[in-house]
């Protein structure tokens, strides 16, 4: 049976519409999804409620959008209310107010292409399209980290996204906005084929003729591998080299480094300190929560009086 048909069967009239400012969240990567109910005007996840699966960005359009209703509802469960608004961190290329993926050419949910994301959540979990919203992974990291994580001090910040892609998001005025400089011009190419987990596995290969499976599996063996930490080096200083022909476009205080990436920072995180000591430079504080803090945002009533929604 469709996964949606199996929610709706399931859906309980016993469950309460949850108040306005909670609102249902996901952080959709390149191979998992994490969803929980937040609330919006308090900045906080219900822990409770978390959920997170892991997939396959290269299945079939059908089972990655099950898989996906699947998790979201499961939170739904969790929360024992059913909430009126969702808001999704979602990466790009996409276009945020139709709900349409546009990913192409990146290795990953490439069968979503064209398709209408919003209309298939909104059909899933029986919530309004007009109530569904999305927001640039990479800035919704972001601002989560300036509602209560790394940033908080700061009035301006550069939100780096280490993962799948290269994500990049700048705060200032009170604002979060996705910078795309992924799509820039960087080393015969764009900077997301460079400084993304791609290139790690790609360089990996290069170098040694070995193929590892994530960034993780090579910084496990980095300690004892010269090859290895040449990679990360080479990460470091191609990072440096980006940042050094963009920084002035936005001048920020901090730079929050978020994504799967950053966990492994003792292997290029010192050279980034030291090649930009006037920059505080920090790794987000609030992990995945960040992003489905951000996309609750979309819903907080300072957001929506300074916004189009």
């Amino acid at each position: 049976m469709d996964t949606r048909m199996e929610l709706q069967n399931e859906r309980s009239t016993s469950y309460k519409a949850l108040p306005y400012n909670y609102v249902l969240t996901a952080d959709i990567g390149g191979s998992h999804i994490t969803g929980a109910i937040c609330e919006c005007n308090e900045n906080t996840v219900i822990k409770s409620t978390l959920c997170r699966a892991e997939f396959s960005s290269k299945a079939s359009a059908e089972n990655i959008l099950n898989s996906w209703a699947s998790v979201l509802w499961q939170v739904i469960k969790k929360a024992k209310g059913y909430p009126t608004k969702m808001g999704i961190a979602m990466p790009g290329p996409f276009d945020y107010q139709a709900g349409i993926s546009y990913i192409r050419g990146l290795k990953k949910y490439e069968c979503l292409y064209g398709l209408n994301i919003k209309q298939y959540l909104s059909d899933a979990l029986m919530i309004s399209q007009e109530d569904i919203r999305f927001r640039n992974d990479a800035e919704a990291a972001l601002a989560g980290e300036t509602l209560s994580g790394s940033a908080t001090d700061f009035p301006s910040a550069l939100g780096l996204t280490l993962g799948t892609g290269f994500g990049t998001a700048h705060f200032q005025n009170g604002r979060t906005t996705d910078l795309n400089w992924g799509s820039f011009p960087f080393l015969k190419s764009i900077a997301d084929d460079h400084l993304s987990s791609r290139w790690f596995l790609k360089r990996y290969h290069e170098i040694t003729g070995l193929s590892v499976i994530g960034v993780k599996d090579l910084a496990v063996v980095a300690k004892d591998n010269y090859s290895a930490r040449r990679v990360f080096k080479e990460f470091a200083d191609n990072l440096c080299l980006f940042l050094e022909r963009h920084l002035n476009k936005c001048s920020p205080e901090i730079i929050i480094l978020s994504g799967n990436i950053a966990k492994s920072h003792k292997y290029f995180l010192p050279e980034l300190k030291r090649h930009f000591s006037k920059i505080t430079i920090e790794l987000g504080h609030l992990g995945e929560d960040a992003a489905l803090l951000g996309a609750a945002e979309l819903f907080s009533e300072d957001f929506i009086s300074a916004s189009i929604y």
